[in-house]
C-alpha cells in the first residue's frame, strides 16, 4: 500500500480528498509534519479559495519548501485546484499579485469567460502517453470550481528534459486543467469531487508511485 501525506495547511478540501485517495488504496495521512510529508511515497496539496490566502497558509507551514526538497528528490507531488495554481510563479486576483512556489513559470489570470466561476462539470484534452488519464475515456467530464486558471504555458521546451504533458479545457477559452511535469503533477478540476472518474485519475497516480 503506497503512503500518501495530504499537506494540512489550512486551505484545501481534506475530508473528501482523504476519502477519494483511501479508496483507490491509499494509506493518508494528513499532516503538516515535515518528517511524515518529506518520508511518504506521495504528497498531495489541495487548495481551494484565493491564491493569496492559500500561500500565505502553505508559508506558514513551510509548504513551498517541502514541495521543493520532494521534487529535488524526483519524490511525486500532487497538486490540486488552486494547490495546481500555486505551483506557478504567480496569481493575480482582484489586481492583487501574489508570489505562488515557482516550480513552473506562468500567471494564474481570471478566464475570458461571460459566465464565472466556471462551476461544473467539464471535458478536457489529455495528451498520449498521459499517466494521469491513462484508460480514462476521452469524453469524461470532471468539476470544476474556479473563476481563475493558468491560460498559457511559459516553461521553455529543451532537447535535454522531456516535455510536461499539458491537459486543456475551454470556458470563454483554453486554460490549464492538469500537468503531469516529471514527479510533479497537478489538476486544476477536483478528482475528489468527480466520481468514478476522478477516482480512476487518482487511483492511476497512486499506482505510479
Amino acid at each position: 500500500m503506497k503512503s500518501v501525506a495530504l499537506l494540512d495547511y489550512g486551505s484545501g478540501n481534506l475530508h473528501s480528498a482523504q476519502r477519494a485517495l483511501a479508496r483507490v488504496g491509499a494509506d493518508v495521512t494528513v499532516t503538516s509534519d515535515p518528517k511524515i510529508a518529506l518520508a511518504a511515497d506521495g504528497l498531495v496539496v489541495p487548495g481551494v479559495g484565493a491564491f493569496a490566502a492559500c500561500m500565505e497558509g502553505l508559508l506558514e507551514v513551510k509548504g513551498d519548501r517541502l514541495i521543493g526538497q520532494r521534487l529535488a528528490g524526483g519524490r511525486p507531488v500532487l497538486g490540486i485546484c488552486v494547490g495546481m495554481q500555486i505551483m506557478f510563479d504567480r496569481g493575480v486576483e482582484f489586481g492583487v499579485e501574489a508570489d505562488g512556489c515557482g516550480e513552473w513559470p506562468g500567471t494564474v489570470e481570471r478566464l475570458r469567460a461571460e459566465v464565472l466561476p466556471h462551476m461544473g462539470w467539464n471535458t478536457v484534452r489529455a495528451p498520449e502517453k498521459s499517466v494521469l488519464f491513462n484508460g480514462i475515456d476521452p469524453d469524461t467530464r470532471f468539476y470544476f470550481v474556479h473563476s481563475y486558471a493558468v491560460q498559457k504555458w511559459e516553461m521553455p521546451v529543451g532537447d535535454t528534459i522531456a516535455a510536461p504533458l499539458l491537459t486543456w479545457a475551454d470556458h470563454g477559452g483554453d486554460f490549464l486543467a492538469a500537468v503531469e511535469n516529471g514527479p510533479l503533477s497537478a489538476t486544476q478540476f477536483h478528482p475528489e469531487k468527480s466520481g468514478d472518474a476522478g477516482a480512476e485519475l487518482l487511483k492511476n497516480w497512486v499506482e505510479s508511485l
